[in-house]
């Protein structure tokens, strides 16, 4: 098989397995021969070969077969004759390096050029989360070691550890930064002991100056990647290099993880990332369409989608991203100006998904139970302060976490007109913006409704 037969394959990968991983793991391959019906191809590591096989070795397989070429099997091989994936071993002249953000040898995941601290919208559910972000991708001193980021899906965990890495790199080009995941840390860790090369492993993991591992929970329940992870993170902080992690969930609430490595994990700053509220799905929204607008010129959004989308789809940032690169493309293949009424049909499937399903009722016993009264007196008629102002905050909650309208909610309120919800409403709005401990409430009472 010729360079030339390589390239047209390689073209046809790239519809198949998509960009983000033909750039990461397809385009790196460098084809070696063909010989016997096994395909051959040069490979930085032994974990990139083994993860290429893993994933994409079949999709590799068919196209090649697509092209016309004998092939029955592919197989990767690594530099310094080095045992490759399959059981063919090979001395390459020229290898082919990975980037890992300027870790030197040690091989990492490819940061995603996307996740920079300028495309990072800040807001009050992320501001701690970014400033610390911030502070650890400024280098120097070690402030906080390790910085444990935690928070559910599409929050903005990943996008800033990949952020902390692109600015590490770029103030320190000769920094060894490491990001990769947890997942990734342990089977690297299993070809290790397999082919009874700790060394190496210990090694390589040990001489890093930034190690960054995403959704440590991945390692929860499995012993001996957790006893490596241990030892690992002992001997970076003895020598005060800087470790980041992150994963969906507190240290504490991570369950299968040994006790010796929550408290580690604890000894920094941890930091939480709040679900998104509306006013940082706007901001989202509002730089996407900046950023979607070079790749579909001339095309109009009419008032209110955006705040539509960030009113309706609340619990997932990806979803929220997704809705609008596909309204894009969609108002762009039938030259149609991006309405109201084209956002509803062609995001239907996500909006029946993104559907509130909290009741009225359920809110009323959640702020009951939260500021310790009975659910009899925050629907009945006195107007005490104790009773008034949980109910106006459940009021506001019921505006915005379900679909009803103001009268509706005033009938679940022992009967109250639509005027006086319109007012409990407002007054909670103003008093958010000057009472903390109000919007403290709130956040806790959201985050409890939406789990």
């Amino acid at each position: 098989m010729t360079d030339q037969s390589w390239g047209e394959v390689r073209e046809n990968l790239l519809t198949t397995v998509g960009k983000n991983n033909y750039v990461n793991w397809i385009e790196p391959l460098e084809f070696s021969d063909l010989e016997g019906g096994v395909a051959t191809f040069l490979v930085p590591t032994s974990f990139m070969g083994n993860w290429v096989s893993r994933n994409f070795g079949d999709h590799i397989l068919q196209e090649l077969s697509n092209a016309g070429q004998k092939v029955s099997r592919v197989e990767f091989s690594v530099p310094k004759a080095a045992a490759p994936v399959g059981k063919k071993t090979q001395t390459p002249a020229k290898p082919v390096k990975q980037s890992n953000g300027g870790g030197g040898d040690v091989p990492g995941a490819p940061l995603d050029a996307r996740f920079t601290f300028d495309s990072f919208v800040v807001g009050k559910p992320n501001e701690l989360a970014h400033a610390a972000a911030r502070r650890v991708a400024e280098g120097g001193t070690v402030t906080f070691n390790p910085l444990f980021l935690y928070g559910g899906v599409g929050l903005g965990k990943t996008h800033l550890m990949h952020a902390i890495a692109w600015e590490l790199r770029k103030r320190s080009p000769g920094l060894r930064v490491v990001y990769l995941s947890a997942e990734q840390f342990m089977y690297r860790f299993v070809q290790a002991l397999r082919d009874k090369d700790m060394m190496t492993f210990k090694q390589l993991f040990r001489s890093v100056d930034v190690l960054m591992v995403d959704d440590v929970q991945f390692i929860a329940g499995k012993d001996a990647t957790q006893e490596e992870f241990f030892h690992t993170f002992n001997a970076l902080v003895d020598q005060n290099k800087q470790i980041i992690v992150s994963s969906d969930s507190a240290p504490t609430d991570i369950d299968g993880i040994d006790d010796r490595i929550v408290s580690r994990l604890q000894s920094g700053l941890v930091v939480d990332l709040h679900p998104t509220n509306y006013e940082l799905r706007l901001g989202i929204l509002q730089q996407k369409v900046d950023q979607f607008s070079a790749q579909f010129s001339n095309l109009d959004i009419q008032d209110g989608v955006l705040e539509f989308l960030a009113h309706r789809i609340s619990s997932n940032v990806r979803v929220l991203e997704g809705a609008l690169m596909r309204l894009f493309a969609f108002g762009s293949l039938v030259g149609r100006e991006v309405t109201m009424e084209l956002t509803e049909d062609c995001l239907a499937d996500i909006l029946r998904a993104s559907d509130r399903k909290i009741t009225v009722e359920e809110i009323q016993r959640k702020v009951s139970d939260h500021f310790n009264i009975r659910l009899s007196d925050m629907i009945g008629p006195k107007r005490v302060r104790t009773f008034a102002r949980p109910r106006q905050i459940a009021m506001y909650l019921a505006k915005q976490l379900t679909s009803r309208s103001l009268p509706e909610i005033g009938r679940r309120f022992g009967g109250r007109d639509h005027t006086t919800v319109m007012h409990g409403v407002r007054k909670i709005e103003e008093l958010m913006q000057k009472d903390s401990q109000i919007a403290d409430d709130l956040e806790l009472l959201r985050r409890s409704l939406e789990a």
